[in-house]
């Protein structure tokens, strides 16, 4: 069993930064794939980010290339989600995500455990 905690959403203005963390207890957190998601009122769950067990390897949406960068500290147990320029159709709640291989993976159901949730809102 792994329980993932999402931290640091806010409301922020377009173009401003935030940085979601996500702090993970349960497993062995390094040998863990993880990944964000995010799912916006209305909308599907979408994929964000992920990232591989050594960290070596980093996958990104389209929509977040350039702006975002997905990091983990495996000594903290935790992953983090840089946001950068953000806009407000990044506005959705974020969810951390980990599963029980390695690899980094753009796929949602392939993800075992889930967060709750926090959320980011950007104003126009």
């Amino acid at each position: 069993q792994v329980q993932l905690v999402e931290s640091g959403g806010g409301l922020v203005q377009a173009g401003g930064s935030l940085r979601l963390s996500c702090a993970a207890s349960g497993r062995t957190f390094s040998s863990s794939g993880l990944g964000w998601f995010r799912q916006a009122p209305g909308k599907e769950r979408e994929f964000v980010a992920s990232i591989s067990a050594s960290g070596a390897i980093a996958k990104y949406a389209d929509s977040v290339k350039g702006r975002f960068t997905i990091s983990r500290d495996n000594t903290l147990n935790t992953l983090y989600l840089q946001m950068n320029s953000l806009k407000p159709e990044d506005t959705a709640v974020y969810y951390c995500a980990a599963r029980d291989l390695r690899v980094a993976t753009m796929t949602m159901n392939s993800f075992d455990y889930w967060g709750q949730g926090t959320q980011v809102t950007v104003s126009s």
